[in-house]
């Protein structure tokens, strides 16, 4: 396994007291580099003044996969990465530290600690976060005489603009809508459906689901909304730089491919619409650090996490334009309000985190299997091989075998 020294004291005396050193598992990619530079910019000097010494530990691949190997195989770094797609049954292992008495997580958005909490009790606290958020090309909007999306819209509105802007020719589309949960689960939720019930089972014949259903896919079938493939591209953000979509459903990571893909497309950015529910849908996208219950040094580990997500740190990633921090006192930050597309971006997305019916982007135990026969059936929805009562019927039958293995 790639190591990389992120802080170094060697084996030197500080403080009268050998140095600790606390490992640290997660992505590859730019997050090793960050990592150093927050410590060598923000929070390291603190740390070496109390003698504790940090690695990093990359683990590439599949890091979900590789991270229950860890944990099994009692190998695993004194903190790692929790990503909240597959936090449930990371905690469920009993090899994360529960933090509540250990840190304050009352500083933090609540749906994130929500996110990372347990039959109440706290496991992980969120390093950053995205949620979904509208971006809308301009140029197509005024070239159509259509209003730009804004925060007061509706399905209904939303969706008029949509066919106002696919009415200028049959190469423009309002909005590329992907055939995936990940996505459209937002609309789900707007439309006030809630993925489990009591007993932890779904029920995918529920009419607020088979509303949102229907919504979204009417707009691919009637030519208004495109699915990325049929114009070439394979996610949301390279239909939108294409300059023949209106709208594109990202976070705020579409940001930095828009201004290396992009440059010149001059874009806004406002809030999901309003659902049937009365209230916006929305993920929540993030991951959490967590302390290894069997860390030899736990009070050591326990004081790196608390330095990385301290608001020190968190403004400097802010400030950075690397991420967005998961602290309510920087929901006024400046940064917010320099007044670029870029920084209005990020005011939206982080204002997403508590505006509406928010939820991780998670599947209790099942993990992301449980998206595979949703996502089949909006494929074939949008491609007219099934109705929707047909399609979630199906779906239904093979969920359920996914939920009862698991169970």
């Amino acid at each position: 396994m790639r190591t990389i020294a992120l802080f170094i004291l060697g084996a030197a005396l500080v403080g009268g007291a050998f140095a600790q050193s606390i490992r640290i598992m997660g992505y590859g990619g730019s997050d090793p580099a960050i990592l150093v530079r927050l410590l060598d910019e923000v929070v390291g000097a603190q740390l070496a003044e109390e003698g504790i010494t940090v690695t990093y530990e990359p683990l590439e691949g599949d890091f979900n996969a590789a991270l229950f190997n860890a944990l099994s195989a009692g190998t695993a770094a004194d903190i790692f990465y929790i990503p909240v797609e597959t936090a449930p049954g990371i905690i469920a292992t009993g090899k994360v530290l529960p933090l509540d008495g250990v840190i304050d997580t009352s500083q933090f958005i609540d749906s994130l600690v929500e996110a990372y909490t347990v039959d109440g009790t706290v496991y992980g606290v969120a390093k950053d976060f995205n949620t979904l958020a509208i971006h809308y090309n301009i140029d197509l909007f005024e070239e159509a005489g259509v209003e730009v999306p804004n925060e007061n819209d509706t399905w209904e509105t939303f969706a008029d603009k949509l066919r106002g802007v696919s009415a200028l020719g049959d190469d423009v589309y309002g909005a590329c809508f992907p055939a995936g949960w990940d996505r459209f689960g937002a609309f789900a939720f707007g439309a006030g459906w809630q993925p489990f019930d009591a007993d932890g089972r779904s029920n995918l014949q529920d009419p607020a689901l088979v509303e949102a259903v229907t919504w979204y896919t009417d707009l691919v079938r009637e030519g208004v909304a495109v699915q990325p493939s049929d114009i070439g591209q394979g996610w949301t953000g390279g239909c939108f730089a294409t300059d023949q979509v209106g709208v594109a459903i990202e976070g705020a990571w579409i940001l930095g491919f828009l201004r290396d893909e992009a440059p010149n497309l001059q874009f806004g950015t406002t809030s999901m619409p309003i659902g049937p529910s009365g209230e916006r849908g929305n993920f929540l996208y993030t991951v959490a650090y967590g302390v290894n219950t069997d860390s030899p040094n736990r009070d050591a580990a326990v004081r790196v996490l608390e330095a990385l997500v301290s608001p020190e740190a968190q403004q400097w990633v802010l400030e950075q334009g690397l991420a967005i921090p998961s602290r309510t006192e920087l929901a006024d930050n400046p940064f917010f309000d320099e007044g670029t597309p870029e920084a209005e971006a990020n005011r939206i997305v982080f204002a997403g985190a508590d505006d509406g019916n928010v939820y991780g982007f998670q599947f209790g135990r099942i993990g992301t299997e449980w998206m595979n026969p949703i996502n089949s059936a909006l494929v074939e929805i949008m491609t007219g091989q099934s109705t929707v009562d047909e399609a979630l019927s199906g779906a239904q039958a093979d969920l359920d075998i996914v939920m009862d293995r698991v169970r």
